[in-house]
């Protein structure tokens, strides 16, 4: 039941970012199979610590078979029936359990908030659970997580969430927007919420998910809507959302100040929002001070490895940021720096090897390439299917240790087709 606040401490023909603008990228899990619990109000919570986002623990399951990836093993309390959302109680006046929906009375928050607010838990690992709560105070469950990432006064419910936003468009989705399934006939079979990251391409067929599900809240790039009863899941903007400055470390610039602040000889406090912002997103280890003010290699390093993260090249990753870059990094958007991203001068040797092409990877095939590619399947807990090996000849092994990998992406159809292309090879070796 709920209780009072406590005091807590594709490849195929097309890959999936082969995109004419990849600046415009958004970052980079299934009904779940475990109910939700009963909403209940918030503990006094802890001050959240400062995280860095951790990805999902690939190979732990055949991913290459699963029909809805966040079904697994579930809550002790799943059998819990939902309940209807309480007041809040322990941390000031408590709240009428019918005017949540008001806007004048919720938190005003940035989509920069929800977004940095939802990957803490994915650091953490919230276990999942319809009866326990985590230090900051909301109930570790689906609708407790997203209570938690829009800042709440209560642990709310599917049932209830909606009060809280505007229903819109999924063309209008945007980081920080909730996707909402509730299933008014059996509240607790099917009843799903996730939180929009943004569009993994330009088909906007596949989003980064934040979502509470079994065993632990993750991010994952997830078909759209939903695994299954993806028609029924409804797009929804926090009422208290504001556009106003988001405030990232110590600066305040939300617009982009223009090239012309970044580079050799400058010193400026964008340089150290931006050094701060690329810390936060996996850049630390460029940085043996700071970061600070004046321009240096070590920024130079951190906003390439950022931008290759995302994919880009050339031009697109030189080091000095954009608009697109800015926008991503302010927004707590995009993919992360990744943790095999080189903080040594040359700074370039965390690129993934160059894709060979294609028709490397074929029946018959003999290659020192498909050896990387089944040593690093290996590596990354996809090799379940080597009876031997891996080795250099191409075999049906390493076409379905591929398909494995690729549907673990939430790539279905031709995007899952066992045959490496360059958005596989670039994950693969990320």
């Amino acid at each position: 039941m709920p209780g009072p606040l406590r005091t807590g401490s594709t490849d195929g023909a097309t890959d999936p970012d082969e995109v004419g603008d990849p600046d415009d990228l958004g970052p980079v899990d299934s009904d779940v199979g475990n109910p939700q619990g009963m909403p209940g109000p918030l503990r006094t919570g802890a001050a959240e610590a400062v995280s860095v986002v951790t990805g999902p623990a690939p190979g732990s399951a055949r991913t290459d078979e699963m029909a809805d990836p966040g079904s697994g093993a579930g809550d002790a309390d799943v059998g819990n029936p939902q309940g209807m959302p309480g007041p809040l109680n322990g941390a000031g006046a408590p709240g009428s359990p019918s005017s949540g929906g008001s806007k004048s009375a919720l938190n005003k928050v940035t989509r920069a908030d929800i977004i940095n607010r939802a990957k803490k838990w994915v650091s953490a690992k919230v276990p999942y659970s319809m009866a326990k709560y985590w230090s900051d105070g909301y109930r570790q469950d689906c609708s407790g997580y997203v209570s938690m990432a829009w800042k709440l006064k209560r642990n709310e419910w599917t049932g209830s969430l909606a009060e809280y936003g505007t229903r819109i468009a999924r063309s209008e989705l945007q980081p920080g927007d909730m996707l909402l399934f509730h299933n008014p006939a059996d509240p607790s079979k099917g009843s799903h919420v996730t939180i929009f990251g943004g569009w993994t391409d330009y088909t906007h067929t596949h989003y980064t998910a934040y979502e509470q599900t079994p065993a632990h809240t993750r991010k994952q790039t997830t078909p759209m809507a939903y695994w299954t009863n993806s028609g029924k899941y409804v797009p929804y903007r926090y009422k208290g959302l504001t556009t106003g400055t988001d405030k990232v470390g110590s600066g305040t610039a939300t617009v982009f100040p223009g090239t012309t602040k970044f580079g050799a000889g400058v010193s400026n406090m964008y340089i150290t929002q931006l050094g701060r912002m690329l810390v936060d997103r996996g850049g630390r280890h460029f940085y043996k001070v700071g970061p600070g003010p004046g321009w240096g290699d070590a920024d130079r390093r951190a906003t390439r490895a950022f931008q290759r993260a995302q994919g880009w090249k050339g031009k697109e990753a030189d080091g000095i940021p954009g608009p697109h870059t800015w926008r991503l990094l302010v927004n707590g958007t995009g993919r992360d720096i990744p943790a095999s991203a080189s903080g040594s001068a040359g700074g370039g040797s965390h690129a993934a090897p160059a894709f060979p092409g294609r028709s490397y990877f074929r029946p018959g095939r003999s290659n020192s390439h498909v050896d990387r590619l089944g040593r690093q399947l290996v590596k990354k807990g996809y090799g379940k299917y080597y009876t031997q090996g891996p080795g250099p000849r191409w075999t049906e092994a390493d076409r379905r240790n591929v398909e494995a990998f690729q549907r673990a992406q939430g790539w279905r159809g031709a995007e899952a087709d066992g045959y490496p292309g360059p958005e596989t090879w670039r994950r693969l070796f990320a």
